[in-house]
């Protein structure tokens, strides 16, 4: 026979047990929020903000006057720079960087400051042309130390 005070313990620990697991079950990994710092003119900067959406990113755009202060409070080493600079969790974005990559940024975590696609490549996400040009996607430390992350 199980006493008043077992039945309790009992209940109030498989009541806990069903809300972390309804929990666990209802909840969504959360949603990437990328902010983005551009020119107001510059078409191909919408187009990788559209790239990032429809990849499941949520941007949050921000035209700037002066991109250039942009990239050197965030440490973009000037042979790395793009048109745009991005801010996704703890990482700096840079350039036309293709959202899988951008992704598979945030689940491994590595020890990088960001990732930046330098120039405007044909092909790259956002600069669609027709032509499609091989590119690197170049991992990039605060130090300035850089090594390839990803070709294209």
């Amino acid at each position: 026979m199980i006493n008043r005070r077992e039945w309790l313990r009992a209940s109030l620990g498989g009541a806990a047990a069903l809300l972390v697991s309804r929990r666990g079950l209802a909840a969504a990994p959360p949603t990437p929020i990328v902010t983005v710092y551009k020119d107001a003119r510059c078409e191909c900067c919408n187009k990788w903000i559209k790239h990032l959406t429809a990849n499941g990113f949520v941007v949050t755009p921000h035209d700037v006057k002066n991109i250039d202060e942009i990239k050197r409070t965030m440490f973009v080493p000037a042979t790395l720079q793009a048109c745009h600079t991005a801010l996704v969790g703890a990482f700096v974005v840079e350039g036309h960087v293709p959202a899988d990559l951008i992704h598979k940024m945030l689940k491994e975590k590595p020890a990088i400051l960001g990732l930046a696609v330098p120039g405007m490549p044909n092909g790259a996400p956002g600069m669609e042309t027709g032509r499609v040009d091989p590119y690197d996607v170049i991992a990039f430390m605060r130090d300035g130390h850089s090594r390839v992350y990803a070709k294209r």
